[in-house]
């Protein structure tokens, strides 16, 4: 939003409307916790996401399949404090759908979100009753983790034709339904900024290239944070994993000299 006269105004769902109308682009990342949250929200981030990647990067998680409302909800109720500005959304964790997932949804609001993203198309039902309560809801298509099981393992979702066309299909039964944005996860540019002309709600890529009307990552990804391997996509900004490193040996040499 660094073009946007009003930088310092608060983000909300009509806002991030607005800015796809201007053209002007959204930027998006995940904290989980206080003090990023804080920083982020500092820095002029539009949306942050409180994902259920917290199982993968936070909690030691393979996947985020383990993740549970009770974790999301303490790192929301976490992320919350830090944030004045940003527009906080929670995911919708894969284990909130077993019972109860309006009661869940309500739950997330309760803890601060200002909206909530679910993945995929299968919970039209609960995104409907979501939408009725006045309940913003973030769409979520192309690979989605939650299903990685179905999946197999991360994958660019889309290349064929008929991909494609499920693709479209899925992003205009979304909007349609009443979505106020979606994230395109692991979808090739080309099919990305199809979908981006063909709704006109705002797009967030992830790691589907520069047409989207927006960029999200997970934090911990972009700060060198993260154990293990990156998606390729995710540009590495810094390493705070080194960095740290370093200071703690050199805490230990302090003290063991």
């Amino acid at each position: 939003m660094a073009n946007f006269k009003e930088k310092n105004r608060k983000v909300t769902v009509s806002l991030l409307k607005k800015l796809k109308q201007r053209r002007q682009k959204i930027s998006a990342l995940t904290a989980y916790d206080y003090p990023f949250a804080k920083i982020l929200d500092s820095a002029g981030i539009d949306v942050i996401l409180v994902g259920d990647s917290l199982g993968n990067v936070v909690l030691g998680y393979e996947n985020t399949l383990p993740v549970t409302m009770e974790e999301i909800l303490h790192h929301l109720k976490a992320v919350r404090r830090g944030v004045k500005r940003a527009l906080l959304v929670a995911d919708f964790p894969l284990q909130g759908f077993a019972r109860q997932p309006f009661k869940n949804a309500k739950r997330l609001m309760a803890a601060g979100a200002e909206a909530i993203k679910i993945e995929g198309v299968r919970h039209l039902a609960l995104i409907r009753q979501c939408l009725k309560a006045g309940i913003p809801v973030m769409g979520h298509i192309g690979f989605t983790p939650q299903d990685i099981k179905k999946f197999g393992r991360p994958r660019i979702v889309g290349k064929t034709p008929a991909e494609e066309k499920v693709l479209l299909q899925q992003a205009i039964l979304l909007k349609k339904t009443g979505v106020f944005a979606l994230v395109l996860e692991c979808v090739p540019p080309a099919v990305a900024k199809k979908i981006t002309a063909a709704v006109k709600i705002p797009t967030i890529g992830c790691g589907a290239g520069p047409y989207t009307d927006g960029q999200i990552l997970v934090l911990y990804d972009i700060l060198g944070l993260t154990q293990g391997k990156s998606p390729c996509f995710a540009k590495q900004y810094v390493n705070l994993s080194e960095l740290t490193k370093a200071a703690v040996k050199k805490y230990i040499r302090g003290i063991k000299r």
